[in-house]
């Protein structure tokens, strides 16, 4: 029977974190004193890993989105960019889940980071959210740019553009949906993908 090896320091922090956010929700606070105390190092080493609680939270989160949408098959040359982009932004999309399961993701996220009281602890989770999902298509859009689809000064913006287009897509999924609600949801990226890429097509 094979062992596992031991995880090293690094790990078992980031391990001890999600394990906290994991039992106690998305906002828990991430203290020094109780991460290293669920990872077993001392608090020397934490702050030498992760200055910051921003900067646990980030990576952390950075970890589960690798884990729930891996992008290695963006480099798949048997796709054509443009399939692959919107092949992302289905996947990201389909973790939203239709009827009832959007209603209850949309809930949890109100009740979670709007009908709470802003504090840094709240405000510290939803930016980690939010940068780990821009750093998320602007990986995407980076590869495409190598490829010479798309400008790498417009990736930034190009991303918080499409980042926008998810949220207001998933919002939709948790209203009352109408028969063609798939359908239009499809039209929706085709446009916001085109849009992505128009310099493709001016430069033709």
């Amino acid at each position: 029977m094979t062992t596992r090896p031991p995880l090293d320091t690094r790990e078992r922090i980031l391990a001890a974190a999600a394990a906290i956010l994991a039992e106690d929700g998305i906002t828990a606070r991430l203290t020094v004193r109780a991460v290293a105390a669920r990872a077993g190092v001392s608090i020397g080493s934490m702050r030498y890993h992760f200055p910051t609680q921003q900067e646990l939270r980030d990576q952390v989160m950075e970890r589960v989105g690798d884990w729930l949408a891996p992008t290695e098959w963006m480099r798949d040359a048997s796709l054509s960019g443009r399939e692959r982009l919107l092949r992302s932004l289905r996947q990201v999309l389909a973790r939203t889940g239709m009827g009832q399961q959007a209603r209850d993701a949309m809930v949890a996220a109100v009740n979670a980071f709007v009908a709470v009281e802003q504090t840094d602890q709240v405000r510290e989770a939803h930016l980690s959210i939010e940068r780990d999902g821009q750093r998320r298509i602007e990986g995407w859009l980076n590869t495409l740019s190598e490829e010479g689809l798309l400008s790498p000064d417009d990736v930034p913006r190009h991303a918080r553009f499409l980042g926008t287009v998810l949220n207001g897509l998933s919002l939709q999924r948790a209203f009352p949906a109408i028969d063609a609600l798939t359908e239009a949801e499809e039209q929706t990226l085709q446009v916001a993908v085109s849009a992505v890429l128009r310099i493709e097509s001016n430069e033709a």
